[in-house]
């Protein structure tokens, strides 16, 4: 029997948390990414608390015109903004299972515009 998509990219999941967690000086950017949205947070892992969160249903990225490649890099600066705010400069990113390409790239790209180390 086929493997669904949803399990491949569990198991793809699992693969990347095994060697990637996030600790105080250095949280974990973990990406969601459904059909519509995407969502973003800095997490600690140690404490099992998210620190700063950003998406595309936010109002400034609801707003904003354009493709969902472009609202994912709008949504990777406005985190990386937040993350500013909260003293965070350097995160591990963790692509959630996806491919890094398309609107995971785009979002990885506007953090890093907006001055996050990975």
């Amino acid at each position: 029997m086929a493997v669904s998509k949803t399990d491949r990219r569990n198991k793809i999941k699992k693969r990347i948390r095994k060697d990637i967690t996030g600790t105080q000086s250095r949280p974990r950017l973990a990406v969601f990414r459904s059909n519509k949205e995407i969502y973003a947070q800095i997490v600690d892992d140690v404490e099992g608390k998210t620190l700063v969160a950003a998406s595309s249903r936010d109002k400034d990225v609801t707003s904003a015109e354009g493709s969902k490649i472009e609202k994912a890099a709008l949504v990777g600066k406005a985190l990386a903004e937040k993350a500013k705010q909260a003293g965070i400069e350097t995160i591990s990113f963790d692509r959630g299972g996806y491919l890094y390409h398309g609107r995971v790239k785009s979002l990885a790209d506007g953090a890093r515009e907006g001055g996050l180390k990975f």
